[in-house]
């Protein structure tokens, strides 16, 4: 089960703006690999949608089911906005519908057998 727990404006390259859901999955027990630690997160996506802006601001606090998942990608960089370092990344996270989640646990990849 995720959770719209706000949303984003941004400009397209026309000056129309539109908006985006962030999402954010349950609490995960997380191990920290420099202290060897166990903290406590969660993952977040941004969504796109269709909705206005008053749409937005009614759906915080919707829950949704399914999940968010890590999805690799091409190397990008990326800034931490509280410290200003950059850093780069190979992954982003994604939302996935439950019915994905379950033909995703479900359904081997094909495979070619010589």
């Amino acid at each position: 089960m995720v959770q719209i727990t706000g949303y984003k404006t941004y400009q397209r390259e026309d000056g129309e703006n539109f908006h985006i859901l962030v999402l954010q999955g349950g609490i995960e027990a997380v191990k920290s690999q420099q202290t060897g630690k166990t903290y406590l997160t969660t993952k977040m996506a941004k969504v796109s949608c269709t909705f206005d802006e008053a749409t937005c601001e009614s759906l915080i606090g919707t829950k949704l089911p399914g999940a968010i998942k890590r999805v690799e990608v091409e190397p990008y960089e990326f800034t931490i906005a509280e410290t200003g370092e950059v850093v780069e990344r190979s992954h982003r996270y994604e939302y996935i519908s439950e019915e994905e989640a379950i033909v995703g646990a479900n359904v081997l990849e094909k495979e070619e057998v010589m």
